[in-house]
């Protein structure tokens, strides 16, 4: 079990890290804004030299700015529902990063910081002003991506982890279903050995047969409709045995299973239900009736047994178990709602269970 879970962990940690950033997606991404930021103004300023050297001094700015937006000032204020201190934090950080490139582009490039603009030899309110817009629209766009990226693999992970959730109960309910079934059965071939009869062997056989299904062939998620229902037979053969002539039992197949899939051990829970709520209980003859019928890619299955007498009709509604919740909840977990429609009548003198199933 501990190496299954290291090995899921493992695949939800590869699934998530799909979304990841990796510094290659950093420099591809800054050259090709350098690109075109390059090609762009220089086809404005009809000079491709001025052009490169002032985004090449530029984007130094745009990196750090955003990148100290993006993972100190963004996480320690606006994270953190400081707005304000967000907001001065960034204001005073643009404004010293503009005043740099200001100073730089002044003494390392041209006198003419703003050739695009009206005031060219001074930092103007106007220049400012420009620049910061600049600077935030760099910075807006670049958070942009990053913000989607971390969307994208939190939903993800969100994702894996509810479906991993839904796997780990699935397997949980599977485990409680085992125990339950063949505590039972064994107290079948108990009654058996009993009354020293001569069906104890082929009970025995039988009963291994159930416990090979149930150990080595129900853990996929959906099992052979086919392998199912010899299951069931399996299951229905031993209960005869145990009632005999007390048990009047009718099971009834109609359509072909060949080619379809279920939910392991999905059915199984309603005809045990039935013994358990209605052979069990009973003293004298009992009847239940199982039909499962195939038509296209439907199942319709119906279990139906007598109830108890009134003296003991109590005891029985005492005595649960898992049985019906348990499956109701596999149900739910397995297929979606517009995939199965359950419904349980429970009569004066009769219990019947109709299931709808699509199948697999």
């Amino acid at each position: 079990m501990h190496i299954q879970n290291r090995v899921n962990n493992n695949f939800l940690v590869n699934a998530v890290t799909e979304y990841k950033i990796r510094p290659i997606h950093h420099v591809i991404f800054w050259s090709i804004y350098f690109i075109f930021n390059f090609l762009r103004w220089g086809s404005y300023f009809n000079d491709y030299i001025y052009s490169f050297k002032s985004n090449l001094l530029g984007f130094p700015i745009h990196i750090t700015l955003s990148y100290f937006t993006i993972y100190y000032l963004i996480p320690r204020f606006l994270f953190k529902r400081k707005y304000i201190s967000f907001i001065a934090a960034l204001f005073v950080s643009i404004l010293i990063m503009v005043t740099i490139k200001y100073l730089l582009t002044h003494f390392l490039i041209s006198y003419n910081v703003w050739p695009e603009g009206p005031e060219t030899y001074s930092m103007t309110l106007n220049f400012t002003v420009v620049m910061m817009l600049g600077e935030l629209y760099v910075i807006t766009f670049v958070a942009s991506f990053k913000f989607t990226i971390d969307y994208l693999r939190e939903t993800r992970k969100a994702s894996l982890l509810e479906k991993e959730q839904l796997e780990t109960e699935l397997r949980f309910l599977r485990a409680q279903i085992s125990p339950h079934f063949f505590f039972n059965t064994l107290n079948n071939i108990y009654s058996l050995s009993l009354e020293k009869s001569d069906r104890t062997p082929e009970t025995i056989i039988k009963l291994s047969d159930l416990m090979r299904y149930v150990l080595y062939e129900t853990k996929d998620k959906n099992q052979s409709l086919k392998k199912e229902l010899h299951f069931i037979q399996n299951y229905l053969d031993l209960e005869q045995m145990r009632y005999n002539e007390n048990l009047e039992l009718e099971f009834t197949v109609k359509g072909d299973p060949k080619g379809h899939k279920i939910g392991p051990l999905l059915l199984v829970q309603f005809i045990e239900n039935a013994f358990k709520h209605g052979a069990n209980k009973n003293i004298g003859k009992v009847k239940i009736s199982i039909e499962i019928r195939i038509e296209e890619k439907f199942l319709y299955f119906q279990a139906r047994n007598t109830k108890p007498m009134d003296t003991c009709l109590e005891k029985s509604k005492k005595s649960g178990g898992i049985g019906l919740t348990n499956v109701e909840k596999r149900l739910k977990l397995r297929y979606a709602e517009d995939e199965y429609r359950l419904s349980i009548q429970d009569g004066s003198d009769e219990y019947v269970v109709n299931l709808m199933l699509t199948l697999r």
